[in-house]
């Protein structure tokens, strides 16, 4: 036989695990293929046994015996098969799953790369009937585990560290991730279904056949494959003001990650942002706590009812509330990861505040029967007790102590990326610190056979109890059942072509429209009219990729075209087809005889601490953004979005700006700030959190004793029609007795009182124009705030006081 180096033919198998149920037939298919699809130059043979060492099922009793030899003559095409069949035997009792390995001698050709096996499903235990309670179920289960089966359960490896596929059963592994950019090729929503479901199957090798949870970051939507519904980033739907509509994204997100074969998505990021040059802020909803809880309607959408009762439902996926606790307050500086200067570092905070600003949405994401909670890369401080700052995933008086004991969470927790190395001290030390402290499953995400061994080595040296064990792998397996992985651990493609439909990309152009926040309107430069000659400048006005920002297709996001969806400017030729259109980025074509100019800067895609202020970041707009701005603001009107994760420094040009809107991240459909441009929709955004002056203001939050933003949290014109000539002050009274009324009889009408708090912000902002002062701004803030807490007659007293104060 030639050496396997000189050798053109390969032999293969349709897959390396051919699960069979008792009694059935299992039909392994061996094929032929050659480098180039010619025919065969030589035979080919391949004996096969089940004879072999190494499988668990018995032979003559479990299975019939099998053995022979298969030969493909010279001149067989490429891609020939034959079958070899394994009757199995059925028997009588319950039984885990057995394995019956089928080795293949090749001559003539490469030998495959593994074994194939066959394996006899488990039958007959009661873990396995989906008719029993899934309590009980989880308790025969683990009542069958072995220390080593439960340790892999609470193991989580990256995909691509895998250093062989069999070590999903090998080392039952309880879950797998894809990393920010760790995609299948060709990256299509069918590839990642057969990705997924290759891994399952992998599964079924193991004694008790238990599934894996597949885990992603689909932050806003389902943004690692090419061709979804990619949705504003939450500081964008923050500013919706719409938890209706939030809750229609998370089930938009939810259809299209699970049809992917995907059970478990790694969102939504409950943090609360308090500083602006956090890497991480506009992963946030924003700045106040009470809208960060009023937008935890997405965890309905995704999740479906509190009790998990909709969780095996083909479009809906385990949520993840991250990260707990307090890591949208890190000081800045205090951060020591690499360049850092804020994400992972410390939260400084009295006990109130760690209970209202960073503990209550939490509690909001636990009483909505969010699935699981991530802990944080991040350190806590709490000032006056006397304590050090601890590593959140080494805080077990906050995940034992108050996420699982007084806030009754029932799900498991996971640990963020390779998160529990940052503990100080030795790896076991940090696996037993953070398992005792109440971290269910590790995302390892690489050493997974380390962690695996270290597990199961300090459970056996009494510094992890089995006990601690048991209600770890208690939760994870509730989860798996709820998700009705057990009976269907295989993705439904029924949902694969309404990936990215138009149906799904109606939604994300409202939220994209709704998320626009109009800042500046002088001269009623907005809306645009289809009949105006418009300049369009500015780095991201046909730019995708600044438009979706990071956490899309890679980790970091790119700019340029890298999925389907359209830019701003492409929403505004199709809004204006008959228009008069010119772009030019740097705005260098001549500026003359345009009626209006668009200019639409921003920022380049940026995720996590990379994007840092102070690690190569900074709150300003380019050199080349600010030229454009320029030169299009100083020759004609002109309306400038800004298309960011977080404000800009803008206040150096507001003067010559005539209408302004934070744009933030839209997402693939720029349709949707194209309806609001040109009068398709009126802008009705809010913005999530306050716009300061200078970065020196930093941190500026809603609530703050000295408060003097170039905008307010909460601010945002409209171009909706009204009545002109209000009696400002007579109406803000009329307003505010209407609210009393309310409240006297007792509705509950939180509609009504927000429509009532709307009108009253609106001519509180007529009222202000531009003049933006202290005594405005702190008052005019705080009203929002009452109102998303539900306190309608106290936001208009605030909004009252802040018209008094205008000048």
């Amino acid at each position: 036989m030639a050496a396997d180096g000189s050798l053109k033919a390969q032999v293969i198998t349709d897959a390396a695990v051919h699960p069979v149920k008792e009694g059935a037939t299992a039909r392994v298919k061996i094929s032929v293929v050659t480098t180039g699809s010619g025919p065969l130059d030589e035979p080919v043979t391949v004996d096969y046994t089940t004879e072999g060492d190494g499988g668990t099922a018995t032979s003559g009793e479990d299975y019939r015996p099998v053995e022979g030899s298969v030969t493909f003559p010279a001149g067989t095409a490429s891609g020939a098969s034959r079958t070899v069949e394994v009757v199995t035997a059925r028997g009588g009792g319950a039984e885990p799953a057995e394995t019956v390995p089928l080795p293949l001698t090749v001559s003539g050709a490469k030998a495959p790369a593994e074994t194939p096996q066959v394996v006899i499903d488990a039958h007959g235990l009661p873990y396995l009937d989906p008719e029993l309670p899934v309590q009980r179920r989880v308790k025969d289960l683990l009542s069958r585990m072995s220390l080593e089966e439960k340790a892999g359960q609470m193991t989580q490896a990256e995909r691509n560290a895998l250093t062989a596929p069999g070590d999903i059963a090998d080392y039952n592994l309880g879950s797998l991730l894809s990393g920010g950019g760790s995609v299948p090729t060709p990256n299509t929503p069918a590839a990642w279904a057969r990705m997924v479901d290759a891994f399952q199957l992998r599964a079924q090798a193991a004694r008790f056949q238990i599934p894996l949870v597949y885990g992603v970051d689909a932050v806003h939507g389902h943004n690692n494959v090419v061709g979804t519904t990619v949705m504003p980033h939450n500081i964008g739907l923050g500013a919706t003001r719409d938890p209706r509509l939030a809750e229609k994204t998370g089930a938009v997100t939810a259809a299209e990650v699970r049809a992917t074969g995907v059970p478990w998505d790694f969102a939504p990021c409950v943090c609360v942002s308090r500083d602006e040059r956090w890497g991480r802020a506009y992963e946030s909803f924003g700045e106040d706590p009470a809208l960060v809880t009023a937008m935890e309607t997405v965890i309905k959408g995704m999740q479906g009812a509190p009790g998990g009762k909709d969780l095996d439902r083909r479009d809906k996926v385990l949520t993840t509330a991250k990260h707990f606790v307090g890591d949208g307050g890190t000081e800045y500086g205090s951060s020591a990861t690499g360049g850092y200067t804020i994400d992972q570092g410390v939260t400084k905070v009295t006990r109130e505040e760690l209970e209202k600003v960073h503990l209550a949405p939490f509690q909001e994401a636990v009483d909505r029967g969010v699935g699981t909670v991530m802990p944080s890369f991040s350190s806590l401080d709490i000032l006056g007790d006397g304590q050090a700052p601890l590593k959140m995933h080494a805080d077990g008086a906050m995940i034992n102590g108050v996420l699982k004991d007084r806030m009754r969470f029932e799900g498991f927790v996971i640990s963020d990326w390779q998160a529990i190395d940052q503990i100080p001290g030795d790896y076991p030390s940090d696996v037993r610190t953070s398992v005792n402290a109440g971290v269910d499953m590790i995302m390892v995400p690489t050493a997974y056979k380390d962690f695996h061994t270290t597990l199961v080595d300090e459970v056996k040296a009494g510094r992890i109890s089995r006990a601690r064990i048991d209600d770890a792998v208690s939760r994870i397996l509730t989860a798996k059942f709820r998700l009705g992985l057990f009976e269907h651990p295989y993705a439904d493609t029924t949902n694969l072509g309404r990936i990215g439909s138009a149906e799904h990309r109606a939604v994300a152009r409202e939220a994209a429209a709704k998320s626009q926040v109009l800042l500046k309107n002088d001269g009623g430069v907005l809306p645009l009219k289809p009949s105006q000659k418009v300049y369009v400048a500015g780095s991201n006005a046909d730019d995708l990729g600044n438009q979706t920002g990071g956490w899309t297709i890679t980790w970091q996001g790119s700019s340029g075209r890298h999925t389907d969806g359209t830019t701003i400017l492409e929403g505004m030729r199709k809004a204006a087809p008959d228009s008069a259109i010119t772009y030019s980025k740097d705005a260098s074509v001549p500026t003359d005889g345009y009626d209006a100019g668009v200019v639409v800067v921003g920022e380049t895609p940026y995720a996590e601490g990379v994007g840092d202020v102070g690690n190569g970041h900074d709150l300003r707009l380019s050199e080349a953004d600010q030229a454009a701005v320029d030169r299009v603001c100083g020759a004609m009107e002109c309306a400038v979005l800004i298309v960011s994760g977080r404000p800009q420094l803008i206040g150096d040009r507001l003067g010559d700006i005539d209408a302004l809107v934070a744009s933030w991240l839209p997402g693939t459909e720029g349709d949707g700030v194209a309806d609001v441009l040109y009068g398709k929709r009126a802008f009705t955004g809010q913005l999530p959190v306050t716009w300061p002056k200078s970065e020196a203001q930093l941190p500026i939050n809603v609530g703050d004793a000295a408060y003097d933003p170039q905008y307010p949290y909460g601010w945002g014109l409209t171009t909706a029609a009204r009545a002109p000539g209000e009696d400002g002050a007579k109406r803000l009274e009329e307003l505010t007795a209407e609210a009393r009324a309310l409240r006297k009889a007792g509705r509950g009408d939180f509609v009504k009182g927000w429509g009532l708090v709307t009108a009253a912000r609106l001519l509180v902002q007529d009222r202000i124009g531009q003049k933006i002062t202290p005594a405005v701004a702190k008052p005019f803030a705080e009203a929002d705030h009452l109102l998303l807490g539900g306190d309608v007659v106290g936001a208009l007293r605030k909004l009252t006081a802040a018209y008094r104060a205008a000048e």
